[in-house]
């Protein structure tokens, strides 16, 4: 991880030499020995053949005879544009190799920059949410120190669950054993799959929290952007760059270097006996050689991330965090506004433990209004047959002098300042 100094020294303007002198200790350079000798063999084989069947020049400088003349010992040598030719092609390929290695490596760097920024989310909104109303400063301080573990074992079980097994399995559990009760680091160590296992720890020690549901769905959401990470790093790490592309770049690449002695034999004859073809040739496999290594050591770049410094610094940020309390800054806080209020719990909330809260009144009760007596019109006796008959026979009621319309309900209108 890179800090201000490391920018300096990186920009720094001796930078060329101090790389040049450190060549021999790269570690890129150091995988390409066997096809990097392998290539300056050949150019040695091919200076030293072609002066035992043609010719050679002593320190004087007279040409001599070779030892072998003989029609079936011809000299090497290839044209010159058979590698102008392929040289595209070969370039390319070679382009397209690191791209996208540095794709894959760009997006598992961002990745954990996503657990690094959403750890300390989490643990912020918890600290922040957290309903102390009723709970006294140990237990508050347990809980947030409990999910401020957890937030760190599923970054710790990430980081081993993306690297081998011989570089981390026994700090793995050390460290677990050191910060977690035993028997969860013994749960996570025995799963099957260790960081789905963190991270359920970590829902449940979220849900163990005292704050509204509405503020534990906000805080879960990072468990869900874990999740989220978790899935694209996997999928980085078992799935590589097409096979057949990285095979046929290297058979491509392999086959023009070595070949490539006999195409520069020629081009070489300005040197005594063509030897400056030999240290040529090293220059030019540990160039085009570490071009194609950088590729393959980006491709799987969990081995190249510094994911131990990642998970060292979560631990740090999410214990400081945690640490934090609530007016420990010296500004006193405001009572919750009532708009607010549906946050707070007024069934459990007591002036004592909690004055400065805001908790709304009871709701007002309503008695169900009596139920009607019963009438006695219900039992009467139906009509006579005449009256029935008159009834049905009536004159209509005269026409209503105000228009059709009920003087009730025209009053009414004529009140709201609606009259006709």
């Amino acid at each position: 991880v890179y800090t201000h100094d490391d920018w300096k020294r990186h920009r720094n303007q001796d930078r060329f030499i101090v790389y040049l002198a450190a060549i021999f200790k790269s570690g890129v350079y150091k995988n390409l020995a066997g096809e990097v000798i392998l290539a300056t063999s050949i150019a040695t084989f091919v200076c030293f053949y072609n002066m035992l069947v043609g010719d050679w020049q002593d320190l004087a400088g007279v040409k001599h005879a070779g030892l072998i003349q003989s029609q079936f010992f011809p000299k090497l040598g290839l044209p010159m544009t058979a590698f102008t030719l392929t040289s595209p092609s070969l370039g390319l390929l070679l382009v397209f190799r690191t791209n996208t290695s540095y794709q894959r490596w760009d997006e598992a760097r961002k990745n954990w920059g996503m657990n690094i920024n959403h750890t300390r989310e989490l643990v912020r909104m918890a600290n922040a949410y957290y309903d102390s109303r009723g709970v006294s400063a140990e237990q508050r301080a347990d809980d947030l120190n409990y999910v401020a573990l957890c937030t760190w074992a599923f970054v710790r079980a990430m980081k081993r669950h993306l690297s081998p097994e011989g570089e981390d399995e026994v700090a793995f559990q050390v460290e677990l054993y050191e910060k977690l009760p035993k028997q969860q680091a013994e749960m996570i160590i025995a799963a099957a799959h260790r960081p789905n296992r963190a991270l359920q720890d970590l829902s449940y020690a979220i849900d163990d929290l005292p704050m509204h549901f509405i503020r534990k769905n906000e805080v879960q959401k990072a468990v869900t952007i874990f999740e989220d990470n978790l899935g694209s790093s996997e999928r980085i790490l078992t799935s590589p760059v097409p096979l057949f592309y990285s095979r046929h770049l290297a058979r491509f690449l392999a086959t023009w270097i070595f070949l490539l002695p006999f195409g520069l034999y020629d081009a070489f004859s300005a040197s005594w006996n063509h030897l400056a073809m030999i240290p040529a040739m090293t220059v030019v496999a540990v160039m085009l050689f570490g071009i194609e290594e950088i590729g393959t050591q980006l491709e799987e770049p969990f081995t190249v991330l510094p994911m131990q410094s990642f998970c060292d610094k979560i631990y740090n940020w999410c214990m400081e965090i945690m640490s934090w309390a609530p007016g420990d800054n010296g500004r006193a806080l405001k009572p919750v506004k009532p708009e607010y209020a549906f946050f707070a719990d007024a069934g459990t909330s007591s002036p004592a433990s909690s004055p400065s809260y805001y908790v709304p009144p009871p709701a007002m009760e309503y008695a169900a209004p009596p139920a009607p007596a019963p009438s006695m019109e219900l039992y009467a006796a139906p009509p006579a047959p005449q009256e029935q008959q008159q009834q049905q026979q009536a004159p209509p009621a005269p026409a209503s002098t105000n228009g059709g319309m009920d003087m009730s309900f025209e009053s009414f209108l004529k009140n709201q300042g609606q009259g006709y």
